[in-house]
């Protein structure tokens, strides 16, 4: 048999033997033996080979091998040809495969010490150690070195030091390094760079500049494929949708053919846009291409028809995959959520649960945000109980969704003893547990918490304005609800919704401040939609105004024309004035427009089951028995004078 050219030769450290024999090392190193070398005898090395192995060392953060590896380099330099010793520049090449190999594999003070110990340096090794602490999050050191080598009169920086740099920036506090380095890219004649400049685009959408990263991806004379990428990727993960999937389709019609993370980008933009048929031809691209297999493709293309409202085709590419991760069933999980199939979520997630599937924080928050007040408190219990014992109290997503889900299940003192024990709070926690109290009726209290958020630190956003709004409607602080919405817009600099000054209309009703809603009504900027309708005619049903509510109805009917909330209210309203002509009138038009009243569901949950109820119920299986018991409650309510209020008369 002919000899085996050994990749690793002969390196004469006793201790490496066992960890170079395959059945005693994990690495899948390439590492082989000669058939006509003993196990112990190795003929040397070359600089090349040495080079190759630190580099693998380094790929697959190997870092006892490769700290081996410098064991015996320090004590027995190699020769790699005999009689002709080691050149400086061959030393030199060495000791930055090491320095590389130290920093990939997170040895960042053995990297630093052979960084000192170097009797040479060049540009790849300041590059290899900023590189390295920047990497690993050390961005003070990794920015600091990186000003040791501007200010050295010996080395000097080149387009990978800058990249490195780059790389590393991301956040609105970064943006002034980003412009740093551009100005030194400019300066040194490194702008025209394509690594400096997909850099540079990179850097600028991390850090919210938009116009910035687009100006220097247009001014960019050539362009490639991750060029194009950082541009589109940038453009969605900022949620300029539109914009992104233009400039996908501006790339498909150039030189430059999309990879895998392009389409992965153009697919997050139509989700972002719900925009189905283009998603649809992607999806047909990316099959045709054979990239339709790749996890994060899959991912993408189950969250774009989610999204879309597709769920049937989100699930048959869940069904065909051949391999899940946390991302997919996440995705899925989410998908049948927010499509109103939250009764199967929770049995996919029950189902996962039992199977011994791996379980992430992120699919506990997804399945969290499923729960609703018709949603089993005891299965909300369970989750709690499952977020215990997995460890996953600390992630603050899944606090939020406790929060949440105790709320929305009634259980508010159980959201308040999660938001106290919570070791870390986000705007999102402090946000859930003002909702919480101002579903709850707890007005007063969920001012309270904006104080105690606001001396906390952290700035509020539209939601938590929505939820105060919300509060002071309900326990009628009409001045302080609008000293909230002025704050909102002067203090904040933020820009009402439909659903704020929905909430400032409802303010003013419950207040029979009628006239005055109105006219703030009449005053808005922006053309008023269902939801601000909606609320001043809630107003008019509560002081029994029918003038004003006519006109709040007929407003209402015109945004909606397929609601039978104008006619339900209006036929109220005339009920309680006596008006039973016009109430009867109210009726018949809505018959004969064809909108149907919904029908109210009454719940309750016993013995971790929900049991649900309509108007003349006769379908459960224990109606019988519910029936008589509703018949003496009802004799029980007449024996204490109950008399029954004509207003709210059935419709069937």
């Amino acid at each position: 048999m002919s000899a085996v050219i050994c990749v690793f030769q002969r390196l004469r450290s006793p201790f490496l033997l066992p960890l170079l024999h395959p059945w005693r090392c994990s690495s899948t190193l390439p590492i082989y033996v000669s058939s006509q070398t003993s196990a112990n005898t190795f003929t040397r090395t070359t600089e090349s080979d040495l080079g190759v192995l630190l580099a693998s060392c380094g790929r697959e953060g190997n870092l006892r091998l490769g700290s081996c590896l410098h064991a015996s380099i320090i004590k027995s330099p190699p020769s790699f040809d005999v009689g002709n010793p080691l050149t400086h520049r061959s030393v030199h090449v060495i000791y930055n495969c090491l320095l590389h190999m130290y920093c990939k594999c997170g040895g960042l003070y053995d990297a630093v010490k052979v960084f000192d110990d170097m009797p040479l340096k060049d540009t790849v090794s300041w590059n290899s150690l900023i590189s390295g602490f920047l990497r690993l999050g050390e961005l003070k050191l990794g920015f600091g070195y990186f000003k040791l080598l501007f200010d050295s009169s010996v080395y000097r920086f080149d387009h990978a030091s800058l990249t490195s740099v780059l790389s590393a920036c991301g956040g609105t506090e970064l943006l002034e390094i980003v412009k740093m380095i551009h100005g030194l890219a400019i300066l040194n004649g490194y702008e025209k760079e394509i690594t400096v400049g997909n850099a540079l685009t990179t850097s600028y959408f991390r850090c919210e500049s938009f116009e910035s990263g687009t100006r220097v991806f247009d001014e960019m004379v050539e362009r490639n494929v991750v060029t194009w990428t950082a541009a589109i990727s940038g453009l969605a993960q900022n949620e300029f949708y539109g914009d992104s999937l233009k400039l996908f389709v501006e790339m498909h019609q150039s030189m430059v053919s999309p990879n895998c993370l392009t389409y992965l980008s153009a697919l997050s933009a139509c989700s972002g846009l719900q925009a189905l048929k283009e998603g649809a031809q992607i999806h047909g691209v990316v099959s045709k291409l054979g990239f339709q297999s790749d996890l994060c493709i899959e991912s993408a293309l189950m969250d774009m028809y989610s999204k879309c409202g597709c769920v049937n085709d989100a699930w048959r590419i869940f069904e065909s995959a051949e391999v899940f991760d946390e991302v997919s069933l996440t995705v899925i999980l989410v998908g049948f959520a927010q499509n109103g199939f939250e009764e199967e979520a929770i049995q996919m997630f029950v189902k996962m649960v039992k199977a011994g599937t791996y379980i992430d924080p992120n699919m506990i928050s997804a399945i969290l945000g499923v729960f609703g007040i018709d949603t089993s408190q005891g299965l909300g219990v369970q989750l709690h109980s499952l977020v215990i014992k997995k460890g996953f109290f600390s992630n603050v997503f899944v606090c939020n969704g406790l929060i949440n889900m105790y709320s929305k299940c009634g259980e508010l003192e159980e959201s308040v003893k999660v938001f106290h024990s919570m070791p870390h709070k986000n705007q999102v926690s402090w946000n859930s547990i003002i909702a919480a109290f101002a579903r709850h009726g707890g007005g007063l209290k969920a001012l309270q918490f904006y104080e105690e958020m606001t001396l906390n630190g952290m700035e509020p956003t539209d939601v938590t304005f929505l939820s105060l709004l919300h509060a002071c409607s309900h326990v009628g602080l009409l001045q302080k609800g609008m000293e909230f919405l002025q704050s909102m817009e002067k203090a904040y600099k933020m820009h009402p919704r439909m659903e704020h000054y929905a909430c400032m209309v409802d303010m003013l009703g419950r207040a029979g401040l009628l006239r005055e809603a109105k006219n703030f009504i009449e005053g808005l900027k922006v053309k008023p939609n269902a939801l601000v309708w909606q609320a001043l005619l809630g107003g008019c049903s509560i002081y029994n105004d029918i003038d004003m509510g006519k006109y709040a109805a007929d407003q209402l009917a015109r945004a909606t024309p397929d609601s039978p909330v104008p006619f339900i209210s209006m036929a109220n309203i005339y009920s309680s004035r006596g008006r039973w002509k016009e109430r009867a009138s109210t009726i018949k038009k809505m018959k004969d427009t064809g909108v149907a009243k919904e029908t109210g569901i009454s719940w309750i949950e016993i013995e971790k089951r929900i049991h649900s109820f309509v108007v003349a119920d006769r379908m459960h299986p224990r109606g019988d028995d519910v029936y008589e018991m509703l018949w003496k409650l009802f004799g029980h309510m007449r024996d204490e004078g109950y008399v029954p209020d004509s207003v709210f008369i059935s419709f069937y």
